[in-house]
């Protein structure tokens, strides 16, 4: 597969998220988390991958079945990164994105 080969990261909280599941979700999310993430993370698509609209964090979403992954993308000239930030059931990670998630803020609210 050509193009850039982004670095994956794993942020404390994901980490636990992940050792936290049941072996065979474990395995699904890091199988997914290479195939979908390693070299076209932004690349969304209608079930998979979703780009979260007017949010300032995270910035993407990626399904695994009943389960969420959040991350972010760094891009740089030498090598990307991918930072996976939180690993939830589809029920808590909506209310995570609304509890924690930053939404950007209204350009058009301005003086």
């Amino acid at each position: 597969m050509a193009g850039l080969r982004y670095h994956i990261l794993f942020a404390p909280e994901a980490e636990e998220d992940i050792l936290a599941l049941r072996a065979h979700d474990r395995a699904n999310v890091l199988e997914a988390i290479e195939a979908h993430l390693r070299y076209q993370p932004k690349r969304t698509s209608k079930s998979r991958i979703k780009r979260l609209e007017k949010m300032e964090w995270p910035h993407y979403r990626l399904r695994v079945g009943g389960l969420r992954v959040f991350y972010d993308v760094s891009d740089a000239q030498e090598g990307g990164a991918v930072e996976i930030l939180l690993v939830r059931e589809k029920n808590e990670a909506m209310q995570w994105l609304a509890e924690h998630g930053r939404r950007q803020q209204d350009e058009a609210s301005g003086p």
